[in-house]
């Protein structure tokens, strides 16, 4: 009887055992984004119009066969949870395998927060063993690209790897601003360079990577002490200098990683070129995300929409033109707004002028104000985010009617006519109500 019930366990660790599981870092704050980042997670921003970024990872991950993902949370992960759900979406609801939120949790040894990108992925071994996999594939949930996994695991294969890095090439002038792979003839990785003053190659380290689980756990648990652990810092190099196999898979698709505002804006001004580089709407590459069941578009007579994505349950009044507007905006007669992105649940009062925005989910702007008014000044509070000649709103945010607010400039919380001297705002100041987060 106690051999039936040891064959029957061995059979049900057989049924689970999966090839490659993927483990999503989704626990960034995303602090270069500023106030978009205030209340939420960087994978929970809104982009597209419909989409949130962490979308785009997790539809690659189910486009590419692996239906056994590792979320791991932290920092806001309140609406990141909800939209995640169990995973219904993208086809991750399973018994066997499926999405899994991993945020922190207290042990019986310890309790900490992650304090690395391999610290997190550490503190999940038991979720990683479980699933008896061959290979682990470490994500970050930040970026807006569609990839083949199976493809990258095959390369991973053929080049009997211990461990893979996704790379792409960059233009050389360019080269000193990432993390460089130096290769043979063989994508065999030779030497890392981060940063380099006068680089030797042009292939950028993509934060993605595929690993032998045996490699990736023997290498976690000799570094479990080190403080911060990350990837690229830390069992990357570990890795290497055991004389280990690192192999170069070389990506050439769209990659953006949408970390500053300015790539954040660029990347979503982009999509509403006549052919974009990046295409939302290819049959045989979906991106799934969670829908809410909403009513249609109305746009009223009069109104101007030209060369913009506009989300569901959108009513426009007024002028739109080449700008990515979320469900559930507003936007009021005679307002004008360009070259912006106005996230779902705003309403653009009446007259109002709004003019390279990023303005963030259930926002209230009033009447016949001026977003983006006079000439470029240097943000007084954090020039290197608050830049790019943008006008950037946190969530939830009121602007009363008639101010008018400059360029380079940031607004957060519910503020009042008399936060705005001679109704004010000029280029590179800085609107931040008590209790709000810059």
């Amino acid at each position: 009887m106690r051999v039936a019930r040891t064959n029957k366990r061995r059979e049900v660790k057989d049924v689970i055992r999966k090839e490659m599981i993927a483990m999503l870092l989704a626990g960034g704050q995303g602090s270069r984004l500023g106030v978009l980042t205030a209340g939420v997670a960087k994978p929970a921003v809104a982009f597209g119009g419909k989409y949130r970024i962490i979308d785009f990872p997790l539809s690659n991950c189910i486009n590419s066969g692996i239906d056994t993902v590792g979320v791991l949370t932290q920092y806001q992960p309140l609406r990141l949870n909800t939209h995640i759900g169990i995973g219904i979406p993208w086809d991750l609801d399973r018994n066997n395998g499926g999405v899994t939120i991993l945020p922190p949790y207290e042990k019986s040894d310890n309790s900490e927060w992650y304090t690395g990108t391999a610290n997190a992925v550490f503190q999940n071994m038991t979720y990683m063993e479980s699933h008896h996999p061959e290979y682990v594939l470490i994500l970050s949930g930040d970026h807006i690209y569609k990839m083949d996994y199976g493809t990258m695991l095959e390369f991973h294969k053929r080049q009997k790897a211990d461990v893979t890095i996704a790379t792409m090439p960059v233009p050389m002038e360019e080269a000193g601003r990432f993390g460089i792979v130096v290769t043979d003839e063989n994508r065999r990785i030779e030497a890392f360079e981060e940063k380099p003053k006068e680089p030797r190659s042009n292939l950028a380290s993509m934060g993605i990577y595929i690993f032998t689980w045996e490699v990736l756990k023997e290498a976690l648990y000799t570094l479990r002490d080190q403080s911060g652990c990350d990837f690229g810092r830390h069992i990357i190099p570990y890795c290497h200098e055991k004389g280990l196999v690192l192999s170069a898979y070389e990506y050439n698709g769209y990659w953006k990683d949408v970390g500053t505002l300015g790539s954040y804006w660029e990347a979503n001004m982009e999509l509403v070129d006549l052919i974009p580089e990046f295409n939302l709407y290819e049959e045989y590459w979906k991106i799934y995300t969670r829908s809410d069941v909403i009513e249609p578009q109305y746009l009223a007579a009069g109104s101007v929409v030209e060369k913009s994505i506009i989300g569901e349950g959108c009513e426009i009044y007024g002028e739109v033109s080449h700008s990515v507007i979320g469900s559930g905006v507003c936007i009021g007669e005679g307002a004008v707004v360009r070259d912006s992105i106005i996230m779902k649940d705003t309403c653009i009062g009446e007259g109002a002028r709004v003019e390279k925005a990023i303005i963030a989910e259930g926002c209230s702007i009033g009447k016949n104000v001026s977003l983006g008014a006079f000439a470029e000044a240097p943000n007084c509070l954090n020039a290197s985010i608050y830049s790019f000649g943008l006008v950037t709103i946190g969530e939830d945010s009121v602007i009363p009617d008639g101010v008018a607010v400059g360029k380079n400039t940031a607004i957060s919380g519910v503020t009042a006519r008399d936060d705005y001297p001679e109704g004010i705002l000029k280029s590179g100041g800085v609107l931040i109500k008590a209790g709000d987060i810059v």
